[in-house]
């Protein structure tokens, strides 16, 4: 598992091209203010160990959103962070649970269109932990 986080003043995103054949036809705009944006690639080896990668998946967020005292979350699947990739579907799954862990916790959780490229506009804080690489 590869995540990049970044703590936004502002995030907004438009869908562009379908990515994945398999995902319905979605057209999107949206945006939001004081998040933590989180850009993970999910790889092959995640299988293996996937509640211990969901377990951490979460702890990073939470880590990064206190931090900057935000309840505002972004998920966006990049794969484009390693070599690895783990089948669409079980990132897909991967992605949900995380979803849903994070709402139960209260989060405010936007989730950019799975299997898509998107454009988008970040506003990244200046701040040292408001742009952050974890790999477990």
């Amino acid at each position: 598992m590869k995540l990049l986080l970044f703590y936004a003043h502002s995030f907004s995103y438009e869908t562009a091209v379908k990515s994945l054949s398999t995902v319905s036809a979605v057209e999107k705009k949206e945006g939001v203010t004081d998040a933590a944006v989180i850009f993970f690639h999910v790889e092959a080896d995640d299988v293996a160990k996937r509640s211990k990668v969901v377990q951490k998946f979460v702890k990073n967020v939470k880590w990064l959103s206190g931090k900057f005292s935000t309840k505002n979350v972004v998920l966006h699947s990049f794969n484009h962070l390693s070599i690895s990739k783990a089948e669409p579907d079980f990132s897909k799954e991967i992605l949900d649970e995380v979803t849903e862990r994070l709402e139960r916790a209260d989060f405010q959780v936007m989730v950019t269109p799975f299997g898509y490229f998107n454009e988008f506009k970040i506003h990244v804080a200046g701040d040292s932990l408001a742009k952050v690489f974890k790999e477990f």
